[in-house]
């Protein structure tokens, strides 16, 4: 297909230029009705893309004309069966791959790192998860990779699973062996889904991870917004078929218009048309860059005294994982002074790092910045041993074991519950998630009970004031709702 259009970008732009006497929604009227303390700062020109369903524009629910063609060249670009563009962001993506995967009754093989959207899907669906846990990275305190060895184990229990989910890259860019995990699912006759929201890129450059369409994924979910050109809540979902999970792969398309807006925003779908539009025309220099830019600040920070970068073959090179514990300085510590004392901001924190993410619309300014940063920050805590004591004895506990799931997340979401004190909760049923965010990953799901380890974990994210998905609504974790005694509770084995 000839890559160099972009239909819909071709087709909004000729509504606008047919000026048009508008009377549908949006109210703005284009250009019009925007408020002007907004226009004063950004101009009005973009907001006329702001649109709706029309006889030139299509129906991204129906998809006829200009939706339907970008979609198609979405799908030549990334060699796939079909392709569809997502405006609720990864997560209507996520549910509905598990919710068409496994039904009610049926067991879904899920990996433990994966995003709260994962959760969503188990209680859309209905299905019981089977959880594999992803090694952990002990010297940066972080789940790595799901092994291939941890999936065969898990289907040698499990043979009945429909699916696997599972997350690739992670947010810190480990990629999991996701060519050997294809091949074990599909002897088993189950897809593989892959959350590989951070890789859209991967598929432009040799120096990346392999991406999951090439490695034998049949679904993939990427958000265009996190390393592309889109913006952001715009999302895309890739199928590509093996002769496995035919049915399940039918159902996707029908259950995408259960998840997703009936009112989708044309800006984020034309964002995507034109993103992949630049992949096509420029991935690979736009990959380059940022590779390049990556390497040259990664260089210049391990040899930062006190400073290190995580490396390996299985981490996406773009992404920069920074780690000052030999001067004593938490993740936390680090991003807070990059933040308000150098302008630098960083995509995440946790006890023991900061993450970079470095894409082709950075410069070469931007890295001299972060380096800059990192050396005055070096500089002025040289020779604070008291701070590596005080870091070693307010650590962050171990990421807790899986804990007993008594019952389906759906079952345990839709059951009667009770507020109990937070501090009251060591050994209740959980009725709601607990995620520390970022990165989004629950440490508790519905229907699992809340052990010791488990309270231990969350407690020291909460004490620490750090944000939590699940506290209550003043921000905190004062209360949390477990199942009310009175409700049946059946244990899973």
């Amino acid at each position: 297909m000839n890559q160099n259009q972009t239909p819909l970008l071709e087709a909004v732009t000729e509504l606008i230029e047919t000026n048009p006497a508008y009377f549908r929604i949006p109210g703005h009227r284009l250009d019009k009705g925007i408020s002007p303390r907004w226009t004063d700062k950004v101009g009005t020109a973009v907001f006329a893309y702001d649109v709706t369903e029309t006889p030139l524009t299509d129906d991204l629910h129906s998809p006829e004309g200009a939706i339907g063609e970008a979609q198609r060249l979405l799908s030549a670009l990334y060699k796939a069966d079909q392709s569809f563009f997502l405006v609720n962001g990864s997560t209507c993506g996520n549910e509905a791959m598990i919710l068409s995967a496994a039904c009610e009754g049926e067991k879904i093989m899920v990996a433990r790192n994966a995003h709260k959207s994962a959760l969503m899907g188990l209680i859309l669906s209905g299905a019981e998860p089977v959880y594999v846990l992803p090694e952990v990275i002990d010297a940066w305190a972080i789940q790595g990779a799901v092994t291939a060895e941890a999936v065969r184990k898990g289907f040698e229990q499990n043979p009945d699973c429909k699916a696997l989910f599972l997350v690739s890259p992670s947010y810190y860019g480990v990629c999991s062996d996701l060519e050997t995990i294809a091949e074990i699912c599909h002897s088993y006759g189950a897809l593989l889904l892959v959350d590989e929201a951070h890789g859209g890129h991967l598929y432009f450059h040799e120096q990346l991870p392999v991406g999951a369409l090439e490695a034998g994924a049949d679904v993939c979910v990427q958000s265009m917004h996190k390393v592309t050109g889109a913006l952001t809540q715009s999302s895309v979902l890739h199928i590509r078929h093996h002769g496995v999970g035919e049915a399940a792969l039918e159902r996707i398309a029908q259950n995408l218009q259960l998840v997703q807006s009936t009112s989708p925003s044309y800006l984020l779908m034309t964002s995507l048309d034109c993103a992949r539009y630049e992949l096509a025309a420029n991935g690979k220099e736009m990959m380059e860059k940022a590779l390049g830019l990556a390497e040259y600040a990664r260089n210049k920070i391990q040899s930062i005294a006190g400073f290190r970068c995580m490396e390996g073959e299985w981490l996406d090179q773009t992404r920069i994982v920074i780690s000052a514990r030999d001067i004593g300085l938490t993740g936390y510590a680090l991003e807070k002074m990059l933040f308000e004392e150098y302008a630098v901001n960083m995509e995440l924190a946790d006890y023991e790092n900061v993450l970079a993410i470095v894409t082709y619309a950075n410069e070469m300014e931007d890295m001299d910045r972060l380096v800059a940063a990192c050396m005055d920050i070096s500089r002025r805590s040289a020779g604070q041993a008291a701070s590596q004591a005080l870091y070693q004895k307010n650590a962050c506990p171990p990421f807790p074991q899986l804990p007993q799931q008594v019952m389906t997340p759906r079952r345990a979401y839709f059951s009667d519950t009770e507020t109990v004190r937070w501090q009251e909760a060591i050994g209740r049923t959980a009725g709601q998630m607990i995620a520390p965010y970022p990165p989004g990953i629950p440490v508790i799901y519905p229907g699992e009970r809340i052990s010791k380890a488990v309270w231990d974990y969350i407690e020291w994210f909460r004490r620490d004031k750090k944000h939590i998905h699940g506290a209550d609504s003043n921000g905190r974790l004062d209360w949390v709702k477990v199942l009310a005694k009175s409700t049946k509770q059946t244990y899973n084995t």
